[in-house]
């Protein structure tokens, strides 16, 4: 199905060019043509660009269907399938910097905003389903190239296990998280040009997590509006974040092209998820040693 498009017109309407396009079928080849074999429907390549034209476009299944000449039902099917398997592979694909890449994300970090010893920036988004009812948070933690290494999906009111590091470095927070041993935040009010110069630094570093959400959303429209149903939402979510990591990998271009499909901007909120309540350990000994040393 692929062959009747340009390189340039795979990126417009799947996000991916042909090379990609074909790493990603093989990557869920082993799941999916196990259900192809039984059904004896379509190819397994034939599932992945239905499925990437929903996550691009973010338009109705009949819209999406039309686009490419299978019914209602079968892009429904089809979205389900390749977002439960490509969910299944976030560990594979969503992972801190091993002990060997710690030096080279601390260096990009430093580079990017003049903040030491960072392996990372957390924040917050809550998307919102079609109706306004259901929304859903979403905590990513990503790095200076803007690959997610780590994320929680959940439900509101969710309780979340804060420490997802430990040592190694820190990660930048904004001032609705807790200032913990290894989560940095601003400083409310500084009193001091260093305190001052810390902030600067802090945000000008920061912003790589939201230039991360902004070309998340780009890149998959979907996430802009969610048109499913809140069970379907989570894996759907997770699959984007997986596609999004593999195209930063791979170096697949951004497409500017405007989207087909009317948006509606999901919530951006920077409030984390409940954090349980042996976690709220604050240390600023930990930021007044940074400001002391580098600032």
């Amino acid at each position: 199905m692929s062959e009747q498009y340009t390189n340039e017109e795979l990126y417009a309407r799947f996000r991916f060019g042909n090379a990609d396009i074909k790493y990603i079928a093989d990557l869920v080849r082993p799941e999916l043509q196990r259900r192809t074999r039984r059904s004896h429907s379509l190819s397994v390549e034939e599932q992945v660009l239905i499925a990437l034209r929903f996550y691009a476009s973010g338009s109705f299944y009949q819209v999406v269907g039309d686009s490419i000449g299978v019914d209602k039902s079968t892009v429904s099917k089809v979205v389900k399938a390749l977002s439960v398997t490509l969910a299944s592979l976030v560990n594979q694909f969503v992972c801190f910097p091993r002990d060997d890449q710690i030096s080279q994300t601390k260096r990009k970090f430093l580079l990017l905003g003049s903040m030491p010893n960072t392996i990372g920036v957390i924040g917050c988004t809550r998307y919102i389903n079609r109706k306004g009812r259901h929304s859903i948070n979403i905590q990513l933690v990503g790095d200076a190239d803007l690959l997610i290494t780590n994320c929680v999906v959940k439900w509101p009111g969710s309780v979340h296990n804060a420490r997802i590091l430990r040592e190694n470095g820190i990660i930048l927070g904004g001032s609705a998280y807790p200032l913990l041993l290894w989560l940095m935040t601003p400083f409310l009010a500084p009193n001091t040009p260093e305190q001052a110069h810390f902030n600067t630094a802090h945000s000008k570093t920061r912003c790589a997590i939201e230039r991360l959400n902004g070309v998340l959303k780009r890149r998959f429209a979907c996430l802009n509006y969610l048109r499913v149903e809140p069970q379907g939402v989570c894996n759907i979510i997770l699959a984007c974040i997986v596609l999004h990591n593999i195209a930063t990998k791979r170096n697949v271009p951004l497409c500017d092209e405007v989207n087909d499909a009317p948006a509606e901007p999901a919530e951006n909120e920077d409030i984390p998820p409940t954090f349980s309540q042996n976690e709220r350990v604050t240390d600023h000994a930990v930021r007044d040693a940074i400001v002391r040393n580098y600032f």
